[in-house]
């Protein structure tokens, strides 16, 4: 059953060009055991879908999560880690390729582009071609990562925003934002509402991983971190400051 289809705010989006970055995680299915849920599919794309109708030129990077991850192999298999990553990545693949669909059925132009080349599923990512597609008003999918073991699709996110001129990140999590301290530990954490690149490091907060946060930082790309299980929250951290926490110079 597809969800309820999303309804424009009305508001004018505060950025013109972004990477919305999303987990593999966000897409399993807790409840009906699914690996990419239908219902949750739905909801995500419907909204990715509201935000293009802004205006806005939009960009994803999805993790593979749900499917496989590298390092817990490592861990707790003894799994090469290089090889574990690249499983890794051919799993974001697989999600980038359902988002697609989804989109596609929704009447939207996409496009999926690859870090590692695979002719016949996606596009390999070539920087000016990714910018001719944004041109033309299509959803571009970036997939695989960024072709290379130990690095994370935090870091994809970084360097593709980095490569494109995105003005922002936005980081959708199962948490509001930033807080002081783990908000589900402690009652009283606080939550940022803005928050300087500086003081997220002398704090120690877990807003992306070292390496994706030095990229952001080194290119003042902000980053939107927000809950992607609030209602329309995808629309909203595109059109409203009340929104998550914006990491930012």
């Amino acid at each position: 059953m597809s969800a309820a289809k999303t309804k424009p705010t009305g508001k004018k989006p505060k950025f013109k060009r972004i990477v919305l970055k999303l987990s593999g995680e966000a897409l399993r299915g807790e409840k009906s055991g699914e690996t990419i849920d239908p219902a949750i599919l739905d909801r995500v794309c419907s909204q990715i879908k509201a935000v293009h109708d802004m205006g806005v030129q939009v960009c994803v990077v999805v993790g593979g999560g749900n499917i496989f991850r590298g390092l817990p192999a490592q861990r707790n298999r003894g799994m090469d880690r290089a090889t574990g990553d690249y499983m890794g990545m051919l799993a974001t693949v697989i999600n980038g390729m359902a988002l697609m669909d989804c989109l596609e059925n929704m009447g939207e132009s996409v496009r999926v582009m690859t870090a590692i080349p695979m002719e016949k599923v996606a596009e390999p990512f070539i920087l000016r071609r990714a910018l001719r597609h944004l041109e033309k008003r299509r959803i571009v999918i970036f997939v695989a990562g960024t072709g290379n073991p130990y690095f994370s699709t935090d870091t994809c996110a970084a360097l593709r925003a980095s490569e494109i001129g995105a003005q922002c990140i936005l980081k959708a999590t199962n948490v509001d934002g930033v807080y002081d301290k783990d908000p589900r530990k402690f009652p009283d954490a606080k939550r940022y509402k803005h928050l300087g690149f500086v003081d997220a490091l002398r704090e120690r907060l877990n807003v992306m991983d070292s390496t994706a946060f030095s990229l952001c930082l080194d290119n003042n790309i902000p980053i939107k971190v927000f809950n992607l299980n609030g209602k329309d929250s995808i629309v909203l951290s595109v059109v409203s400051d009340d929104i998550g926490t914006l990491v930012h110079a």
